[in-house]
């Protein structure tokens, strides 16, 4: 596998689809939100698609992601069914986890994909378990590790680290630092708020970059994940994003100025792609419109699976649930 980005026509066009495909899915969920087809709790990944698709462009098949409660944008990118997952928002039996997850617990064996992890910070030492078995059954899989910068709070996060660095273990850690930990900023949060230097301590290689550009987290994750798996040593990537929409469904956003998100969305990770591809003659407006008119068609056809879809039989909610039974 290359630690190259080859910047063909193809290939630029593939990292737009991908994006603009996470973009228009959430807007449809936020949609459907409002009309209380989906429920429960949805944080939504608006502005940061570039992360997601330049990561997971890195990976191969065989390699596992383990995510945050933001992961719809990672989801798509490694490929689960656009169908499943709407099912999945919805709450029905032919969603990706049979309607249990929702939007928060996203899980996909045949893709590899860990979670959605609804607790912050709780997906980095499920990563190191994950990344540990590989080794000890000697594949060469890498394990990438989404957390935001709310994460790197927690002891978790340290401790993690320092374990995937004690014993040599193939963890991609991927910091999404959208600035806010949900409302708190993070140089409210961190002495230190070069995150992408704190892998030092644990003697761990890291880079920083500019996580609104797709082509920049590809070039740095191929760079890192060729490292980890060549060299069984973890890395820190820090990418450096914005999160356009609220934290979640329920945030009045009190924490931030709307002349702030509207300066942050001209950096728009899919504008400015689309717009050098224009601009260089690489793209045209037209072949853009007829991107759109298939995601389009994509989305309403999943909408239709999910509004089809059936909820799982009562007699089966005990199913997988393992309970401690006092004996009568």
């Amino acid at each position: 596998m290359t630690d190259k980005v080859h910047l063909d026509r193809a290939h630029l066009r593939h990292l737009l689809t991908a994006m603009l495909r996470i973009r228009r899915f959430e807007e449809k969920c936020f949609e459907l939100y409002q009309t209380e087809k989906i429920r429960g709790f949805m944080h939504l990944y608006d502005g940061e698609e570039a992360v997601s698709v330049g990561v997971i462009e890195a990976l191969l098949p065989e390699d596992a992601i383990v995510a945050t409660y933001r992961e719809h944008g990672q989801a798509l990118a490694r490929g689960i069914g656009i169908n499943a997952l709407m099912a999945e928002m919805y709450g029905k039996l032919e969603g990706c986890c049979r309607g249990r997850g929702g939007s928060m617990h996203i899980f996909d064996r045949a893709t590899r994909f860990y979670g959605g992890n609804a607790i912050v910070g709780g997906g980095l030492p499920l990563a190191v378990g994950v990344a540990l078995g590989d080794k000890m059954l000697k594949h060469s899989s890498v394990t990438a590790c989404f957390f935001g910068d709310g994460a790197v709070d927690e002891g978790s996060f340290h401790e993690s680290m320092n374990l995937a660095s004690l014993w040599k273990l193939p963890v991609l850690f991927v910091c999404e630092n959208n600035l806010y930990a949900m409302g708190m900023a993070v140089e409210r949060a961190e002495a230190d708020t070069d995150i992408g230097h704190k892998g030092v301590a644990y003697h761990m290689p890291g880079e920083v970059v500019d996580g609104m550009d797709v082509v920049a987290v590809e070039a740095a994750s191929r760079r890192l994940v060729a490292q980890v798996r060549e060299s069984c040593v973890p890395c820190l990537l820090e990418c450096r994003t914005y999160r356009f929409r609220a934290h979640s469904m329920f945030d009045a956003q009190l924490y931030r100025t709307k002349q702030e998100i509207e300066a942050w969305r001209k950096h728009d990770p899919i504008r400015q792609l689309q717009t050098w591809l224009e601009q260089t003659g690489l793209m045209h407006s037209d072949e853009v419109a007829k991107i759109e008119a298939h995601i389009a068609a994509e989305i309403d056809a999943a909408v239709a699976f999910a509004e089809a879809g059936t909820w799982e039989p009562i007699e089966e909610l005990e199913r997988f649930v393992t309970m401690d039974r006092v004996p009568q």
